[in-house]
């Protein structure tokens, strides 16, 4: 690549996450240029031509009929879902492009180290999603963590609150709702999370236990006299929290994800959508099968040891971080209740201080500032940092993934799972 002009972007996928990414780049001209995307659905690939301010942007139907082309660009943005990652990275590997890929890497192990395998044979760059430790609040934890404020690390705990509308939005009636056909939900949602524990920690994960199920959306629980689709009538409809209609006022942000023309979309036209689309459907009469909260218990080398609680039923992330010399606690319940991000108590029983990190906006939509932080980076790692120096790449998400793969194991089998399984 010419260090002086800006990086070439490209992308498999025109979906949220690559209108996202790509939509940042093209507000930085000096360091990016969009030039072309490939998508079915040529709604998608229009929103993109229509972000890149390129007046040069080519479209293209699929990355068969892209990568058919002579290299178009330095670094070809994967945002396709999550069982298709595998197929046109490798293709954009091999066609000499670095490549941004949407995590998770792939759906099963034997996908990701195949992946890893060739992407270090033929020399190419893969950086990966984790927008997380690109957020001013990771950093700082990150941060202080190193700093040796409280002395050595020896255990963590995280929780994630995936929200009930967007557990029912996303895993329920959305893409991730069936294992088989996206990934296993503790891969999917909370990949980001143990990506963040590894990080923190810096150390091998060597062994895993982990419980949960689905519970709550369940054919059991539907409502007497139930319609299949909310937009039928529903008895219970005004009561029901996840009733589809509420994609009409308070939900309506969430259209923007699934549904084309949500935007300018009437109430009509929503009405008439939801009549056939998955998120029409009743909550409990859907083909989901992942499940809705999952812990998950984590021996570490050098005997660190970690929890993770996922659940569908509370929002937002916390954490704690336990050293030898004092406390680290923080995420959005202190935000909400106590007006700071982070409580430091850097020596046991002493004085605490809070701290509050001062973040871009964007918010959930933006994930804390992750998102712009992981475009900033992206510039960055792929004009000057080595491979093996990258702060999200394939090799270093390699390893979180494989904790949640061995949880996924650890839940379904009932026992305790080394990480030395997974390797090849």
């Amino acid at each position: 690549m010419n260090r002086l002009s800006p990086i070439r972007l490209a992308a498999i996928g025109c979906g949220g996450r690559s209108r996202a990414y790509l939509g940042l780049a093209a507000q930085a001209p000096e360091q990016f240029q969009v030039v072309a995307g490939a998508d079915p659905n040529a709604h998608r690939v229009e929103q993109i031509r229509q972000l890149s301010d390129n007046p040069d942007f080519r479209s293209f139907q699929d990355d068969t009929a892209l990568l058919a082309e002579p290299k178009l660009a330095d670094v070809m943005v994967i945002g396709t879902q999550d069982a298709y990652h595998v197929t046109p990275c490798l293709a954009a590997l091999k066609k000499g492009y670095d490549v941004l890929l949407e995590k998770p890497i792939a759906p099963s192990p034997e996908e990701v180290r195949f992946l890893q395998r060739e992407a270090i044979g033929l020399g190419r760059r893969v950086m990966v999603c984790h927008v997380l430790r690109y957020t001013p609040f990771y950093e700082k934890v990150k941060e202080l963590v190193v700093s040796g404020r409280i002395g050595e690390l020896v255990s963590v705990h995280m929780t994630e609150g995936v929200q009930p509308w967007h557990y029912a939005h996303s895993y329920v009636r959305g893409h991730w709702s069936v294992r088989e056909t996206s990934s296993p939900m503790i891969l999917a949602k909370c990949c980001h999370d143990l990506d963040l524990l590894s990080w923190f920690v810096d150390r091998p994960c060597l062994r895993v236990s982990s419980f949960g199920g689905r519970r709550f959306f369940v054919p059991e629980r539907r409502p007497e006299g139930a319609p299949d689709r909310c937009t039928k009538g529903c008895p219970v409809g005004d009561q029901c929290p996840y009733n589809a209609l509420r994609y009409l006022n308070q939900h309506r942000h969430w259209l923007q994800q699934v549904m084309d023309g949500a935007q300018e979309a009437d109430e009509p036209d929503i009405r008439r959508w939801l009549e056939t689309s998955p998120w029409g459907r009743c909550v409990y009469a859907c083909d989901n099968n992942v499940v809705d909260r999952q812990v998950l218990s984590l021996e570490f080398e050098a005997g660190i040891n970690a929890t993770f609680t996922m659940t569908a039923f509370d929002k937002g992330r916390n954490l704690e971080l336990f050293g030898t010399e004092g406390v680290i606690r923080g995420g959005d319940v202190f935000r909400s209740q106590m007006g700071c991000d982070l409580i430091v108590e850097p020596h046991h029983g002493g004085p605490s201080e809070q701290v509050v990190v001062e973040e871009p906006g964007g918010g959930y939509d933006g994930h804390m500032g992750g998102d712009g932080g992981l475009v900033n980076q992206l510039y960055h790692e792929m004009r000057e940092v080595s491979p093996e120096d990258m702060k999200s790449s394939l090799d270093r998400s390699v390893e979180s993934h494989t904790m949640a793969f061995a949880a996924d194991r650890a839940r379904l089998e009932g026992r305790v799972v080394d990480l030395s399984e997974f390797q090849v």
